[in-house]
């Protein structure tokens, strides 16, 4: 059965994305959007979304709940009909500046040092053009992701990272961990989001409600002296969006390394619920974060 659902995952998706290039970026953008907040509460549970928000931003009134829920379902929606124009992004060929960056001095630095960093992140805005813009910038760098379920699309989405968002892809798991440290040994800065749940790792808190959380950034900081790196992404208006490059910052040991880790996980998730804070509306409250 699920060889068949897959299969006409497939065959639809990749339906949406002909459609998408023929009409161009805005239009697709524009549609995704309309389509997001459609179909998206259909494959997830709207009790999961708002109770996450209530997690998150405590009690709100039932109108800003809306507007938070529709704009998450239309900033996904958006998500994914520019999948298909990454390489018009890689290559500027938006026919408008899509992409302001802010901490462009911390990226000189970064480069100058040719030191390994990790760039952290969370699933805000579109957020696989964080990698893409840290790869423009001649940052070499690579990123973790997680391969898809569906076995017909993956190869296609794989190609479409390597190719346009950055070459150096490392899936997540344990033999992804050994292709991790090796890079980092090589001098390669590492890109990953930290914001989701993680089927292995200590539960740590996260808008005050135990999570388990990644603690890879942890673990790379302690033994390769890595700096970290936060980075936001937002999306400004349609398919235009605003990358900020926080403070560098070094982790403090302690000789504990246990505690150091848990300490630096911490805060990172510190870090992301003021990017969530400040940006509620991008931000995918439909992933079931505090599964136990």
């Amino acid at each position: 059965m699920k060889t068949i659902k897959y299969f006409f995952e497939f065959i639809s998706i990749i339906s949406l994305f002909a459609i998408f290039k023929i009409i161009g970026l805005k239009n697709a953008s524009n549609l995704g959007a309309i389509l997001g907040k459609f179909i998206g509460p259909l494959f997830r549970s709207k009790n999961i979304t708002k109770k996450n928000i209530k997690t998150g931003l405590g009690e709100i009134n039932e109108q800003k709940e809306s507007e938070i829920i529709n704009d998450m379902w239309s900033n996904i929606g958006r998500t994914f009909a520019e999948y298909i124009f990454l390489k018009d992004f890689k290559f500027n060929r938006t026919n408008f500046d899509h992409m302001k960056i802010n901490g462009t001095n911390y990226l000189d630095e970064i480069k100058r040092n040719n030191e390994p960093v990790i760039f952290y992140s969370g699933h805000f805005a579109n957020f696989e053009l964080m990698a893409m813009e840290l790869d423009k910038f001649g940052i070499k760098c690579a990123a973790i992701y997680r391969p898809l379920n569906n076995f017909f699309l993956n190869p296609i989405m794989e190609y479409l990272r390597m190719k346009y968002i950055c070459p150096n892809q490392i899936p997540k798991g344990r033999m992804g961990m050994r292709e991790i440290i090796a890079k980092v040994k090589n001098s390669y800065s590492i890109a990953l989001m930290v914001d989701q749940r993680v089927s292995e790792g200590p539960r740590t808190l996260f808008f005050n409600k135990p999570a388990h959380t990644t603690t890879i950034p942890a673990q790379l900081a302690l033994k390769y002296n890595c700096k970290l790196v936060p980075i936001s992404l937002e999306r400004k208006e349609g398919a235009n969006f605003e990358m900020t490059v926080h403070t560098p910052y070094k982790i403090q040991k302690t000789g504990n390394d246990e505690e150091d880790i848990k300490n630096i996980t911490n805060k990172i998730n510190q870090v992301i619920e003021k990017m969530i804070i400040n940006n509620p509306k991008q931000w995918i409250w439909s992933h079931n974060r505090w599964k136990q």
